[in-house]
């Protein structure tokens, strides 16, 4: 292969190109020409755009965490002792009614002991109207002196242990009627079943708990709240509660504990809950929720957040001086809302600061302020 042999005259030419292009760069990035470093003039080093701080109000929040549980739950047992569990009608998750029939016994056993209590009670009036004729009699022949005062008496005792009797006899008959009814084991509220412990075939003791309801579905969140911030809460304040499934609700505080506890120094505040319309309706009794209560608002001197700059965990403003310069001043940021940020500290109510751009900006820069964008609806003006 051939090898290609420069003049000197070319080799010095490249160089030349090679140089102007290499300070055409340097001018580029100076920002500055030459002829302008020589007259001491300096361009600007960004676009801005400034704005006034506003004075807006502001929502006062306060977070608090906590679960969500039950509103009342009601422990659904068997009256009857002694039955056999036929039949179980819901499970958990099902919603019932006050009245719904859940489980049924057998009732076999309950309807022979009525049907014999019945008897009873017919044998204890045949007897009673017995006795009563025994002592009608006997009153009669109490003047006559055909029977003797003792005898009389005994007529007169009988009939009033037979009529004893038959009440006797009419209480347990209507016990045997109750007893009966207790086959069937009805929902005492409406609500949601939230545990199911009866089986089918099992025989079960009085008392023994059959099933559990969450009385009319009602949830509540039980906020832990400080005892510094409890003062600031007050039944019926409203609260945005957030579950754990990303379900959103709709809270009304329905009373604040009345102790506070010694370990922790934190308060329950119960909290009812409303799902919001069209949220899902995925928040469950048990869940961990973090909420917001609604204290009201107060006046804020607020910013663009954009105005505002994070560096080294301070937050910082561009303020534009009268000489096109900015200064960086350390600022205390407060509330966020929407994109304005509150001023807490450090920032003067006439200070113009930088409001899109301030993130490439250094203490000191020379800027060129540009008109902020004109509303939508409203006419542009001509750029000067």
């Amino acid at each position: 292969m051939k090898k290609i042999k420069l003049k000197p005259a070319a080799i010095a030419a490249i160089a030349i190109a090679v140089l102007a292009i290499a300070g055409l760069l340097v001018w580029m990035k100076s920002g500055s020409s030459p002829a302008e470093e020589k007259k001491g003039v300096v361009r600007p080093a960004l676009t801005v755009t400034t704005v006034l701080p506003q004075r807006a109000s502001l929502p006062v929040k306060l977070a608090a965490n906590g679960n969500i549980v039950a509103w009342q739950e009601a422990a659904i047992g068997a009256e009857a002792a002694g039955l056999r569990l036929t039949e179980v009608h819901v499970n958990v998750g099902d919603r019932v009614r006050k009245g719904q029939v859940l489980a049924t016994f057998a009732a076999e056993t309950p309807r022979a002991e009525l049907a014999q209590s019945r008897a009873g009670l017919a044998e204890a009036e045949a007897a009673a109207a017995d006795a009563a004729g025994n002592a009608e009699r006997a009153r009669s022949l109490q003047s006559t002196g055909a029977l003797s005062a003792s005898q009389i008496n005994q007529y007169l005792t009988a009939e009033k242990t037979a009529h004893a009797k038959v009440e006797a006899a009419r209480a347990l008959l209507q016990a045997q009627q109750v007893r009966l009814g207790l086959t069937d084991v009805h929902a005492p509220d409406d609500g949601v079943i939230s545990a199911r412990m009866a089986t089918v075939g099992a025989v079960v003791g009085a008392g023994a708990e059959l099933f559990r309801l969450i009385r009319q579905g009602r949830l509540e969140w039980r906020a832990e709240v400080t005892s510094q911030e409890l003062g600031r809460i007050t039944p019926g304040t409203t609260v945005l509660v957030t579950a754990a499934s990303g379900a959103r609700l709709a809270g009304r505080v329905r009373m604040i504990g009345p102790t506070v506890d010694p370990q922790s120094r934190a308060a329950l505040v119960y909290v009812d809950l409303t799902p919001l319309p069209g949220a899902p309706a995925s928040a469950r009794a048990g869940m961990f929720a973090r909420g917001e209560f609604d204290l009201g608002s107060t006046p804020a001197l607020t910013v663009p957040q954009s105005a505002v700059v994070v560096r080294d965990g301070f937050s910082y403003v561009y303020r534009v001086n009268p000489d096109g310069r900015v200064s960086q001043m350390k600022v205390q940021s407060g509330r966020l809302a929407g994109d304005q940020l509150e001023i807490l500290g450090g920032l003067a109510a006439d200070g113009r600061v930088v409001s899109v751009g301030a993130g490439f900006l250094n203490d000191g820069d020379l800027v060129r302020v540009a008109d902020a964008p004109a509303p939508a609806g409203s006419a542009a003006k001509p750029a000067r």
